[in-house]
């Protein structure tokens, strides 16, 4: 008895093989540390698009933040089949270094396979300087295998700069480094280590300046309340990073300040501000010095 194909069936079985064998990615994660949103969004909106373009895969989205003390709690494992996309903030040219341990405990792939990941940053307009490095190198030593990254300009969370982006140069960078991360995938080709810049080492932290040009330590500034305007709401506390803001009297900030400006932002009565005069003189060196548009980069 003669026994018949379909070829059209055989084709399509081909097919889907191919590929479930060469794309083995079935959910995203998205992850950030982001005090005033500006990372976040990116990080959101770069998983949100991966996501569509693996929609016929179904590929899933997860988001997860550990910008607030509540959620610097939990530990978080992601095996190779998730594709881990993970954005930080740009403080003085580095990953901001009370944010780091977040980075250093929280997070693990897998230490046989290593777990894919985009590293994202984004800066104000001054420069990234090591901070992509560095987040790149912190996720490698857990088990990640960071295969592309991106360095996104945004408006400074303190100084009057960088207040045009995102840029259409932004946007093109954006949807280059997807069609990137979307083509690697697809290949079936290992995914190798992203190279930044050369691969120069991570270099000191960025010395913030005056006016005058001399160093501005700044470092145990705090914000200040405007009691004539402060109603007490409790938001400013709330909102930070660090947990720093005493709940009961938001005038007192007992802990440790990193400077995000997430109390400010969030102020609904614009009652919290800064006066420290070194921390001032930084803000107007930026405001002088750095209003052209800076760009960003992909790797």
């Amino acid at each position: 008895m003669k026994i018949g194909y379909d070829k059209k069936k055989i084709s399509w079985l081909k097919i889907q093989f191919f590929r479930e064998v060469l794309f083995l990615i079935t959910h995203i994660a998205a992850i950030s540390f982001s005090p005033t949103g500006q990372t976040e969004a990116l990080v959101r909106e770069f998983g949100e698009q991966l996501a569509r373009r693996f929609q016929a895969e179904g590929v899933t989205l997860s988001r997860h933040s550990f910008t607030l003390p509540q959620d610097q709690q939990s530990l978080h494992g992601f095996g190779p089949n998730t594709l881990v996309v993970f954005g930080m903030p740009t403080y003085a040219g580095r990953i901001p270094n009370k944010a780091l341990p977040f980075v250093q405990q929280l997070f693990s792939g897998d230490p046989e396979n290593k777990t894919p990941a985009v590293a994202l940053v984004t800066f104000g307009n001054r420069n990234y300087d090591s901070s992509l490095t560095e987040l790149r190198d912190e996720l490698e030593k857990k088990d990640f295998r960071v295969f592309a990254a991106g360095a996104f300009a945004a408006p400074h969370a303190f100084a009057a700069i960088g207040r045009d982006h995102p840029t259409v140069q932004d946007k093109e960078k954006f949807q280059e480094l997807l069609d990137r991360v979307e083509g690697k995938l697809r290949s079936g080709e290992p995914l190798e280590r992203v190279s930044i810049n050369g691969d120069a080492p991570v270099a000191p932290y960025y010395i913030p300046l005056g006016e005058d040009g001399q160093p501005a330590k700044f470092l145990k500034a705090k914000p200040q309340t405007d009691l004539a305007k402060c109603d007490h709401c409790g938001k400013c506390a709330q909102v930070c990073p660090m947990g720093s803001i005493n709940p009961e009297n938001t005038d007192e900030v007992p802990g440790i300040c990193i400077k995000c400006q997430a109390c400010i932002k969030y102020c609904p009565k614009g009652a919290k501000y800064f006066d420290d005069p070194r921390f001032l003189s930084h803000k107007a060196m930026l405001e002088k010095n750095y209003q052209r548009t800076a760009k960003s980069e992909v790797f």
